[in-house]
């Protein structure tokens, strides 16, 4: 069961009247009160400038340009990896350096990050300089051993720092100590933007495009690859990372985007025209990942890098097949992982642990992250997955629910255990770390008892949070195409959602687990469709209903041609 609060505005709003009275109230909802805080004009990013560490780092890639000095980009093997490694690949060979190349960690073989093991890989493509995105701030011994090889280190990231900092010769990170960026939400991608403009404006300032005879770039061309990465990153969209994405968008939706983006959109069964921010984190996202999650992170990089439409086709088509498996292994580790959960609470989930740990010895590193947010939907506890690495260690994925911050409580419990943990990174809702695989049982006790350190019962219970109901008049496509268009909605930045009783005309099942509903509108005797997704079957259909309470999105379905409102519920309840 969860709880649905209707969110109240913190200030009255005062919008001209050319904003739509609903939009006032959403908009309101989330903080915003007046027409220039929803402006999303470029004009409005934050300035690169206050990014700490930017003069050192573009220093480094000046002097490598005018030298001709080889570049190396190491990236991360998920979808902000990627992205972040093909913007800079791309940005960097247009603003003319004479060597690009990259290189991205199998996590299978080398882990996460830049790892003395990488370092020794990337030495045979015999780089001057290593730049890392989305990764590096956690790579001590791997900085270390790259400038013992004599090879330079500019690293670009946007996790938190432990206590130590790497002995790089530039760090650009929004989240590093001491730095004065407003924004401590940019995703890795978001952070290679920035330093890639604002190379562009040096090499400007130094007339190295009329010296080199270069076409000055436009990087507006890359935020189609920005927006990408920051939804699938599911970063929270505050306002500067929503000009971002607004903007990525608006090009995708014009066709100016790459041709692997466009390929990754069709075989998600997207259209471009209609493409939204949930489309890039929910259908494309995935299909990026599905490459570092179960071979090499490579064919997705690639797949954004190519500029041949077929080359980009054939290689989303491999992303899709890996998509594919990747559902299939991961729904054959959900069934084990609730079997298990089952046994552990005897069907009662009040005695499952605050923090949940799960773990068999055949499930695959690539899928538990999947794994872990899938559990934590469900029953709506901090949850780490786990499955088996190297020398005698498991790796965990944890996703974490509001009021749990899970890199801090990883912290603590290193803290009080020392040693317990090999290692440990990542965000408020979303973690990383390594166990020696004896100490799981100890860990499991330490992680429930920080859980329940933090947390209370009424925090297990999940919560929507409501725009309040819509009137039957508002239930109506031209109102659907409004609320899709006034986003990007995403992480922090919630899609409207409402509530209200119904009058129940129908209900069946259609793909074996997903209930379709026709909703009555009495005072307009119109019929509108419903759709929820992955209900339990032993509690739906109904048949004894006549009207039923949803929490629900007001979405376009389009079917052959055709567009319709639709209500896309998240809650569902009898009346």
């Amino acid at each position: 069961m969860k709880r649905i609060t209707r969110r109240a505005p913190v200030n009255p709003p005062a919008f001209s009247p050319e904003v739509p009275s609903l939009l006032q109230r959403i908009y309101a909802n989330r903080g915003l009160n007046r027409d220039d805080e929803v402006d999303l004009s470029l004009r409005h990013l934050l300035p690169a400038s206050q990014l700490k560490g930017l003069d050192s780092a573009l220093e480094l890639l000046v002097v490598a340009l005018e030298q001709g000095q080889r570049i190396l980009v190491v990236g991360d093997f998920d979808a902000d990896g990627a992205t972040s490694s093909a913007l800079s690949v791309l940005a960097l060979r247009a603003l003319g350096a004479a060597s690009v190349d990259y290189l991205v960690p199998n996590r299978f073989e080398y882990g996460y990050g830049l790892t003395p093991e990488i370092v020794a890989v990337a030495q045979q493509k015999h780089p001057d300089l290593i730049v890392t995105v989305d990764n590096g701030i956690s790579s001590i011994e791997g900085v270390k051993a790259a400038r013992e090889a004599g090879i330079k280190v500019l690293v670009t990231d946007h996790h938190l720092p432990a206590a130590e900092l790497p002995q790089a010769d530039a760090i650009v990170n929004p989240n590093q100590p001491g730095c004065p960026f407003p924004s401590k939400n940019l995703a890795g991608v978001g952070v290679a933007f920035y330093l890639m403009t604002a190379l562009r404006t040096r090499l400007k300032q130094l007339n190295w495009f009329q010296r080199q005879g270069l076409a000055e770039p436009n990087m507006a061309d890359y935020l189609d690859i920005v927006a990408l990465g920051t939804v699938a990153d599911v970063v929270p969209l505050d306002r500067n990372n929503r000009i971002l994405v607004h903007h990525g968008l608006a090009r995708m939706r014009a066709g100016r985007c790459r041709p692997g983006i466009k390929a990754l959109v069709e075989v998600a069964k997207r259209r471009l025209p209609n493409l939204v921010a949930t489309d890039l984190g929910f259908a494309v996202g995935p299909r990026l990942n599905a490459a570092g999650r179960l071979t090499d992170m490579s064919m997705g990089i690639e797949c954004l890098l190519v500029d041949d439409d077929r080359l980009a086709t054939k290689y989303a088509a491999e992303l899709e097949q890996l998509n594919h498996e990747r559902k299939s292994i991961e729904g054959d580790m959900q069934q084990q992982a609730l079997a298990a959960l089952k046994q552990l609470h005897l069907g009662n989930e009040a005695e499952l642990p605050w923090g949940l740990c799960i773990y068999k010895k055949d499930w695959h590193q690539g899928v538990i992250g999947i794994l872990a947010s899938r559990i934590k939907e469900r029953f709506h506890r901090p949850t780490i997955a786990f499955a088996p690495a190297e020398a005698g260690q498991v790796k965990g994925s944890a996703r974490s629910i509001p009021g749990f911050h899970i890199r801090d409580a990883l912290d603590a419990v290193a803290s009080r255990h020392p040693g317990l943990i090999v290692k440990f990174g990542g965000h408020a809702m979303a973690a990383g770390l390594s166990l020696r695989v004896e100490d799981l049982p100890r860990f499991e006790a330490a992680f429930d008892a920080e859980a329940r350190r933090l947390l209370t019962r009424d925090d297990l219970t999940g919560e929507l949070h409501s725009d309040g109901s819509l009137t039957e008049a508002d239930i109506d496509l031209p109102v659907a195409h409004l609320l899709r268009n006034a986003g990007p909605w995403g992480q922090g930045f919630p899609e409207p959602l409402f509530d209200g009783e119904f009058e129940l005309l129908d209900q069946r099942i259609v793909g074996e687990k997903h209930l379709k509903l026709s909703i009555g509108l009495p005072s307009s005797k119109r019929v509108v469709d419903a759709i929820a997704f992955n209900v339990d079957l032993a509690k739906w259909p109904n048949r004894n209903l006549s009207r039923i309470y949803l929490a629900y999105r007001l979405d376009v379905n389009e079917f052959r041609g055709v567009q319709n409102a639709q209500l896309m519920v998240e809650h569902l309840e009898p009346v």
